[in-house]
């Protein structure tokens, strides 16, 4: 029986504890939490309260690339809280950015390197995916095949941008299954449709075929399945369909 997640960040225009207590009564295990829940002591004593009010956990959690180079030791006292068993780093902004094969290879070395005072601390640690990582470089190559060359970064796998980066999701899990320990399940909207949700739509109700999918990805170590819509305008209709349309795959 898998316990689903629901990382938060698709309910930061609404309130926190009132997301909490949704999910709870939802039906939901774990949270997924994000860089902007973690902005002071304060505010992480306040979310692990909220947490163990409504029968969650939070296994996995998103951390800034600077926030896991530049603090480590503020990174692991968050985890500490939270009970966090991996953390990845979501993102990388556009002029950030390597512009080729050695400049990816690079990134994914530094990466690892930055994580590894987590790895020693009994956790895993790597990196979620957008689409840009999918997006060939002048010599065919993709960002994302570099980052984790020769290291031991694990994956948490955002399988709806990877459909938006114009690629092959199960061909992707397939070559790379030993990394994969976590997967975001969400969904992209009919062309044309949930423009006012930026395209995306509730888990089983657009056109990512999740039922190959998630068989796919129960080959692989991945044990963390967290729910996530970029902008849903109901977050609890979001929740209350994915998680129902999760149960059945």
């Amino acid at each position: 029986m898998t316990d689903f997640s629901y990382q938060l960040y698709s309910s930061r225009n609404f309130d926190l504890g009132d997301t909490l207590k949704m999910l709870g009564r939802l039906g939901y295990k774990q949270a997924e939490g994000f860089g902007g829940l973690f902005a002071d002591d304060a505010a992480v004593s306040k979310l692990k309260a909220g947490l163990d009010a409504n029968g969650l956990t939070m296994p996995t959690i998103h951390i800034g690339y600077a926030d896991v180079r530049d603090t480590p030791d503020r990174v692991l006292k968050i985890c500490k809280t939270l009970g966090v068993k991996a953390v990845f780093v979501p993102h990388l902004m556009p002029a950030d950015r390597p512009s080729d094969a050695a400049g990816w290879k690079a990134f994914g070395a530094a990466l690892s390197k930055a994580g590894q005072p987590l790895r020693d601390a009994g956790m895993d640690f790597g990196w979620h995916n957008h689409d840009f990582e999918f997006k060939a470089l002048p010599d065919g190559s993709l960002p994302q095949d570099h980052i984790f060359a020769g290291n031991d970064l694990s994956v948490e796998l955002d399988v709806a941008w990877v459909v938006r980066g114009g690629k092959d999701p199960i061909a992707w899990i397939q070559a790379n299954a030993d990394r994969i320990i976590a997967a975001h399940v969400k969904d992209i909207a009919p062309a044309g449709q949930n423009a006012d949700e930026d395209g995306w739509a509730d888990v089983g109700h657009g056109v990512v075929p999740w039922a190959s999918i998630m068989a796919a990805l129960r080959k692989t170590p991945c044990r963390y399945f967290v729910m996530e819509h970029d902008n849903p305008k109901d977050h609890e209709r979001f929740a209350t369909r994915s998680i129902a349309a999760a149960k059945t795959l």
